[in-house]
């Protein structure tokens, strides 16, 4: 398994295990299998693009990281895996021939080529992150600072408490955000109250497992690998974002009662407790995943780690 580590490693420092294959029996039934449960997974969510409903909860991981169902319903065996008798992947990115009667497996080595900072980004961000202890003091207080002191809120939904009830909640607490993606939508007034002052540049530094928003971009940086990445790997992460969203959500200031989302009412000793609680899950969850993407995407194919920038 890859270790959390930046150092590089010398490519003839790096002995690979012999590629998995798989024939084409068996690997089109693993996609089949895939695009019923990408399906299933999606069914809702297109559902409602039908209907033209939107939802606030759960067409957040459709809306904001961008990614389509068509997308999530994509099988991908991972890096270094062969193909055999799969002509149709010849013109998919970041495949490449390998031994055998129109064989095809993932290019790790090609994407890193193509991609050299992106893989030094999402390497840093899983392993950098999985390396770190969680923090679990935020009892996610980041909803409450997008809505404070001000009238205009991102979403279109009361609040549980009013404003100056949800006001209240956060001069009462401390804000502790890590994330840059969080921390970027907080209000002027709730900026001043954070800890920590997050930036982009500064994001491998700070991002730690027990923030819900690094968990639920595990699946970001998972789709950001494509081929490389085992499409099975692929909707965990997905299911691991859609879990991470709910709670998100139960906690946030927000009254959800229309949509029968009941709230985690981190203003009391017990919401903090069952908020710590499920994110301590999360996070062990996230961490769990960020080690198999990485054995995936480095391991199984024997690659080294991507170099950091020079002066990083």
């Amino acid at each position: 398994m890859i270790q959390a580590a930046d150092a590089p490693v010398r490519p003839d420092a790096v002995a690979g295990p012999p590629p998995a294959r798989l024939d084409r029996a068996a690997w089109t039934a693993r996609a089949e299998a895939h695009a019923a449960r990408a399906d299933a997974l999606t069914a809702e969510r297109r559902a409602r693009q039908a209907r033209r409903e939107k939802h606030p909860v759960h067409d957040f991981l459709f809306t904001y990281y961008g990614y389509k169902p068509g997308q999530l319903r994509r099988w991908h065996p991972g890096a270094g895996v062969v193909l055999e008798d799969a002509p149709e992947r010849a013109a998919w990115r970041w495949y490449s021939p390998a031994p055998g009667r129109d064989a095809y497996a993932p290019d790790a080595a090609g994407y890193q080529a193509d991609k050299p900072e992106l893989a030094r980004l999402v390497h840093a961000m899983l392993a950098r992150t999985a390396a770190r202890p969680g923090q679990f003091g935020c009892f996610g207080l980041h909803e409450w600072a997008m809505v404070y002191r001000t009238p205009e809120h991102r979403h279109e939904v009361p609040l549980r408490l009013g404003q100056a009830g949800t006001d209240a909640v956060v001069e009462q607490g401390e804000l502790r955000c890590t994330h840059i993606d969080a921390f970027r939508f907080f209000t002027p007034d709730a900026v001043p109250r954070n800890r920590l002052a997050p930036t982009r540049e500064t994001q491998p530094e700070l991002e730690q497992p027990g923030c819900l928003h690094a968990g639920m971009d595990v699946y970001k940086w998972a789709m950001k690998l494509g081929p490389l990445v085992p499409g099975e790997l692929l909707l965990d992460a997905f299911e691991l974002a859609r879990d991470i969203r709910v709670l998100d959500m139960e906690a946030a200031p927000y009254d959800l009662s229309d949509w029968g989302v009941e709230p985690v009412r981190i203003e009391t000793a017990e919401g903090k407790a069952e908020y710590v609680r499920r994110q301590r899950d999360f996070a062990e969850r996230g961490n769990a995943l960020r080690a198999r993407i990485l054995d995936a995407w480095l391991g199984s194919a024997g690659l080294p780690v991507p170099e950091r920038p020079s002066g990083s």
